[in-house]
């Protein structure tokens, strides 16, 4: 199947037809508009600009916006994103890129210290080197000025009140600012989050951000150009080449920015079509897992011993696949194609067997090249957000600064992105094989991000997921997908499945979710669940269609909510 998705129109009462996930009891009442996303005030602004008569894409402005203000450990101006959307009057599916790009002077060797030796990750996440090109308000300008109704200036009004005005302090941000991370602790997040008494910010204190607001005005009169040209821009570049390891990012390289558009990357999955953003998202290795549990009976074993066996198994093929494969298609070649070969994903399948292997190893897709191990490790610091208007329009976007307040930098009341520690910091191993996520001036970095957005065959809109969680999203969003699609979970009780990542020789999991019966069956086929592995918790955020209207969830493990307008 093409990638590129586009069918007849339908009526409109298809839309909420035959496809839909199952129905249960505890349905919310009839909606034809949601939101859903980690914060209640962001997805009050989203709702705001929902009853404005805007689009998804109009609301997701909104969203982020203040999402940026309230939940600055996860995303903001200061980052990037990855942006899945649904046209429901052409049926076709686009991605769009804000991926941050690393500076046109950067070196493979970028995280090497002056000893010849790879940085210590810390050192280098607080260093200027970590930090790109911000993409996310690009590329929402991008989508925005493509599928937008309302007009850009009036999608920040309650992000500009509440930076103004006052917020509450949600639990997350307080727990973040008084945690124990290496980025809590820079001089500038120290000064933000500390009171005149000297004390740290409580949960629901009310507290203001006035530089904030003067970036969204900004921001809303004039675009990215507010953040990638002028004032603004000088203060990145010159934030990032501050301390002993400064950054070499440019005005050049700000103002050179651009957020891409594509064909979105659809698969079919059972009676579904899965699509997700391509390379260097992490959508590829999430339709690569689907396609492998495709020749499993996994729907037939909800949450049992045999489907978390399976899932597992499929976990840890995918992340070998992706570990060593997955890079930004305009520096490497990436064997996309290959990986989702039928006849590929049949043999990988094959590997599945009654016992886990000891080892799982990379596989030569079609159009492999040799490639070097990877060295990336990626950590916390992310979003998602999913939103349908009333037309039927959906969004599913993830959204990052990297790590927990990005490199701990500040500038105009926004973090700064660490984005490029995403690259390897080894750029080839011993006998010289380049890797594929190896850092290049220009480039961007590879990403786990994998927002999803799931139709039936006919082109007709079914569900759209996607959570936050460093490399483990991938695991997050294949969770989610099974549970509803193999599993025909509610969207809410596929997200509330505990989480297991697999990969390599590790389960690590919310071992005290899972039943006795299921632990002890992993455990006879060799598989300990291991909690406290210190992978970031799932965000996970989801809507579905259901014969009576939208259905919505939000991942009890962090503090969002989905509801209509």
């Amino acid at each position: 199947m093409k990638s590129k998705l586009s069918f007849a129109p339908l009526a409109l009462a298809a839309f909420l037809s035959a496809c839909a996930l199952p129905e249960t009891a505890a349905s919310q009442a009839p909606a034809k508009a949601m939101v859903a996303a980690a914060n209640p005030m962001a997805v009050e602004a989203g709702l705001k600009v929902l009853r404005a008569g805007g689009t998804a894409v109009d609301a997701a402005v909104a969203v982020q916006a203040t999402l940026g203000l309230v939940e600055p450990q996860s995303s903001g101006l200061g980052g990037g994103s990855f942006m899945t959307y649904y046209d429901a009057k052409t049926k076709k599916v686009t991605a769009y890129n804000g991926r941050e790009t690393a500076p046109m002077a950067a070196t493979p060797k970028l995280f090497y210290g002056d000893d010849g030796k790879p940085l210590n990750r810390t050192t280098a996440i607080l260093s200027g080197r970590s930090t790109g090109v911000p993409g996310a308000i690009a590329m929402l300008s991008l989508a925005q000025s493509q599928h937008g109704k309302l007009a850009w200036k009036d999608l920040f009004g309650e992000a500009e009140r509440l930076a103004d005005g006052g917020f509450p302090v949600p639990r997350r941000m307080a727990a973040a600012a008084a945690g124990r991370g290496a980025q809590a602790a820079t001089p500038d997040a120290v000064a933000y989050f500390t009171k005149p008494d000297g004390t740290k910010v409580q949960a629901g204190e009310i507290m203001r951000n006035p530089a904030y607001a003067a970036t969204i005005r900004k921001v809303a009169a004039e675009g990215p150009k507010a953040l990638l040209e002028g004032p603004i821009a000088e203060a990145i570049v010159a934030k990032v080449h501050e301390g002993e390891l400064p950054g070499a990012l440019t005005l050049a390289d700000l103002k050179a920015y651009q957020p891409k558009a594509t064909p979105g990357l659809c698969r079919p999955y059972r009676v579904y079509v899965v699509c997700v953003p391509g390379a260097p998202s992490g959508g590829p290795a999430v339709l690569e897992a689907l396609g492998i549990l495709q020749h499993t009976d996994i729907g037939k074993h909800p949450n049992d011993v045999e489907g978390w066996y399976l899932f597992s198994q499929a976990s840890r093929l995918m992340y070998a696949d992706r570990d060593r494969y997955i890079a930004d298609p305009d520096f490497v070649d990436v064997p996309v194609e290959g990986l989702l070969d039928p006849a590929y994903l049949a043999e990988r399948a094959k590997l599945i067997g009654p016992m886990p292997a000891a080892t799982v190893a990379p596989g030569k897709p079609r159009g492999a090249g040799v490639r070097a191990p990877d060295a990336t490790k990626e950590v916390s610091g992310t979003t998602h957000l999913v939103i349908v208007d009333q037309w039927g329009n959906v969004v599913s976007m993830t959204t990052t600064v990297e790590s927990t307040f990005g490199s701990g930098r500040m500038v105009h009341g926004f973090f700064l992105n660490n984005q490029l520690t995403d690259f390897s910091f080894n750029p080839e191993d011993r006998d010289g094989a380049p890797a594929a996520n190896a850092v290049a001036g220009g480039k961007r970095p590879r990403s786990s991000m994998a927002p999803a957005i799931v139709l039936d065959r006919k082109g007709r809109f079914v569900a759209a997921v996607g959570s936050p969680g460093g490399p483990s999203i991938l695991a997050y969003n294949l969770k989610a997908l099974v549970g509803m699609l193999d599993w025909k979970l509610p969207v809410q009780d596929a997200i509330n499945l505990p989480n297991l990542i697999a990969g390599g020789s590790f389960y690590a999991a919310e071992a005290d979710k899972f039943s006795p019966e299921v632990k002890a069956g992993l455990e006879a086929k060799g598989i300990k669940l291991t909690s406290g592995f210190g992978a970031e918790g799932s965000g996970l955020h989801g809507i579905e269609v259901t014969p009576q209207g939208l259905r919505g969830g939000a991942d009890p493990r962090r503090e969002g909510v989905a509801k209509a307008p």
